[in-house]
């Protein structure tokens, strides 16, 4: 069974930065380097966003609110990807999760859907303190 576990969330200020990771473990059919991943978060409040996200033969997608401020990276010989945040605001506090799909076939835009992934991560807090 394949398991995703993130990592990496805490306490930051106003302007800082911070790195997720996202460990996917188990016995899949597919090479990791195969599969499409991303990150989503959800605010207290509000509703769940795709933050950003890439199969694996494309350039990686960003939310609007997140686009060149964060960076979505992966690493397919420890089965991890990460996401990578600066200059973050209070806004960006909420609880970030990491899914995985073999064989995506949803929307990668805003309207993207975490459930729609394959495999999904319990998530991370991230608070920015102002």
């Amino acid at each position: 069974q394949v398991q995703l576990a993130e990592s990496g969330g805490g306490l930051v200020q106003t302007g800082g930065s911070m790195k997720l990771s996202c460990v996917v473990s188990g016995w899949t059919s597919v090479s990791f380097s195969t599969f499409d991943v991303a990150w989503f978060r959800q605010a207290p409040g509000k509703g769940r966003e795709l933050v950003a996200g890439t199969s694996s033969n494309s350039s990686p997608f960003y939310g609007k609110s997140t686009k060149g401020r964060f960076t979505l990276s992966r690493d397919n010989t420890k089965n991890t990807f990460y996401l990578q945040m600066t200059d973050l605001q209070p806004e960006d506090s909420a609880v970030y999760g990491c899914a995985a799909d073999r064989y995506y076939s949803g929307r990668w835009d805003d309207a993207a859907r975490m459930e729609d992934f394959e495999y999904r991560g319990q998530g991370t807090q991230v608070t920015v303190s102002s």
